[in-house]
Formats: C-alpha cells, sequence, structure tokens
C-alpha cells in the first residue's frame, strides 16, 4: 500500500509556536517543499507519546534533534549555523552522512572557498577573524556532565582537563564553560580545585569568540567551537566523535600523544573544509533550491516524496 501523504513534523513547544506563526524558517521550507509534492503537513507539539505514536501512524515524521526510531521517520538538525540544516536518519550527529564522507580538498575551488570562509566568518564574529592572534594559549571548551564518560567519549571531560595539562607545557589553559549549560556543585567543587592547584588554569563561562581569537589550540570532546575555531584558522583535537572530524586529530584513533603531535604539526585546508562541510554538505534554508534539496534528501533516506 502506498504511503499516505502526510508528513508531521515534531517541535517542541518554543519552536511549535515559531512554526505555526511561520518564523521558522526551515520548517517552512520543509512544508513548502512537501505541500508542492501534493502532502499535508502537519505540526505536532513533540514529546516521548507522541513520538512513540508516529511508528503506528501513516504517512512520514521528522523529528528535531531527536532519534528518527523507525523507517518511516527522520531527524533535522541545524548544520552550526543559520540557515544551513541537515536531515539524517540518525540523531547522533557522528552517524550522519557527512561524518562518514571522505573530505578532499583537491576538488574544491580555493578562491570561492576563501570567500565564503572570510564572508561568513564577519557575518558570525565581526572582524575577530582577522585580528586573530597566538599567544601561547589552549583553548578547552566544555560542555555538559563533567564527571561521566559516555559512550562517544574517549575520556572523561574532566580526564581530558587533566590531559591537557599533561601537555600543556608553558602555554596557559582557558577552560570554557558553557553558558547554556547548568553544572552540579560536585562539578564546580572539582573545576575549582584545578584551578586552584594549577597556575596555568583559568575558568570562565562563555568567551567563546576571545579565546578563539587568541588560542593557539581548541581542545574539546566535539564542541561547536572547534568548528568555529576553523573561522580563526585554529587547529583542534577531538575527544569525542563528531561530524566534523575530518581535519582535526581525534584521540579515539590516534591516541592523545600522537593527537597533541599532529596538532602541532598540522595544517589543516581551514577554508577549504568549512565551505565543503558546511555549505556543500548541508541545505541552506534561504536558497531558492532549498524544497527540491530537501525533497531531494529525503528520498536519499528512502521516502516516497
Amino acid at each position: 500500500m502506498p504511503e499516505a501523504r502526510i508528513l508531521r513534523i515534531y517541535l517542541d513547544p518554543v519552536m511549535l509556536k515559531m512554526g505555526r506563526e511561520g518564523t521558522f524558517g526551515f520548517v517552512n521550507r520543509v512544508s513548502e517543499a512537501f505541500e508542492g509534492a501534493g502532502f499535508r503537513v502537519d505540526l505536532v507539539r513533540d514529546g516521548e507519546t507522541e513520538r512513540l505514536k508516529s511508528a503506528a501512524r501513516r504517512g512520514y515524521s521528522l523529528f528535531l534533534m531527536k532519534e528518527p526510531f523507525h523507517p518511516r521517520a527522520l531527524s533535522m538538525r541545524r548544520a552550526y549555523y543559520y540557515p544551513y540544516w541537515r536531515i539524517e536518519r540518525s540523531a547522533e550527529r557522528w552517524a550522519f552522512d557527512v561524518a562518514r564522507k571522505p573530505f578532499d580538498s583537491s576538488v574544491i575551488d580555493p578562491n570561492i572557498a576563501e570567500k565564503w570562509t572570510a564572508d561568513w566568518g564577519r557575518y558570525l564574529f565581526g572582524d575577530a577573524p582577522a585580528r586573530a592572534v597566538r599567544e601561547a594559549m589552549i583553548y578547552v571548551p566544555l560542555q555538559g556532565r563533567l564527571l561521566e564518560h559516555r559512550k562517544f567519549q574517549h575520556v572523561r571531560p574532566l580526564d581530558m582537563i587533566h590531559e591537557v595539562q599533561a601537555r600543556a607545557g608553558d602555554r596557559r589553559i582557558v577552560i570554557g564553560l558553557h553558558p547554556g549549560e547548568i553544572y552540579t556543585a560536585d562539578e564546580m567543587t572539582a573545576l575549582q580545585a584545578l584551578t586552584r592547584a594549577d597556575s596555568r588554569m583559568t575558568l570562565q563561562t562563555g568567551g567563546m569568540q576571545e579565546a578563539l581569537r587568541r588560542c593557539d589550540l581548541v581542545v574539546t570532546q566535539n564542541s561547536t567551537a572547534a568548528l568555529s575555531g576553523f573561522f580563526f584558522e585554529k587547529p583542534a583535537i577531538l575527544f569525542a566523535k563528531a561530524d566534523f572530524h575530518h581535519q582535526m586529530p581525534a584521540v579515539a584513533e590516534l591516541g592523545i600523544d600522537e593527537a597533541f603531535r599532529r596538532a602541532r604539526d598540522a595544517k589543516p585546508d581551514f577554508a577549504r573544509y568549512l565551505y565543503w562541510f558546511i555549505h556543500l554538505n548541508a541545505i541552506k534554508a534561504d536558497e531558492p533550491d532549498a524544497p527540491a534539496r530537501i525533497i531531494a534528501r529525503c528520498r536519499t533516506h528512502g521516502w516516497n516524496v
């Protein structure tokens, strides 16, 4: 039996309100694409129960950053910088199609890539990338759950800091707390003990842009800050799985010492990589061809659209 021509998009309350008001740009384009293909598009308040029901409903389901657990479901996620988006078979970034693609800089025009990167660097960070310097400092942007070792991580975030300390030499270490995270008392106690015991270390909340402007190296689990650092031409080391790993030494593959050695000698192709990873491997919602690319992407994942 052919699948019912219905698409349900599951959104949290804030995004649902934006979607219904017509101010969620990517949802607008998805709706335009599917309605143009003869589908009815319903915006649904997200929740575990509603997502579970989706498996029994006819038609297709699109989740926002949630695992698409049945064949008629896909997940959408912002590709780090608006208005770029991805539609994937998994909600885990390291399982995205782009994560498995090889990066070949030789097929990318360096002039186009450098102009795109310079333009987007100014758009995102003003003149900070043009003023980038290296001041013998390692930037360690943290995310959450600092005392846990999760399955996609090589070590706990707190242990990652220990590894940086062991290899920083005379360089300063700036530990960046994520402004959107709420850290536990135990986490803060552990971090404050580290900074008291090591004069090289500074603890700060936010301040990513200035840290990227001044650092030599970014070391993180898989924070977006590592990717943003490429606009400042700063190399990065990853302690966890990520989709943007292609030009960054990963300790899970190389070991910690080798990852640091390669980062010291590495000369990533910053501009061509950013252009390839973001512009060539995501859907830009404000482009005229976005609806066609959305449909093509869903067909790639087996949807009969």
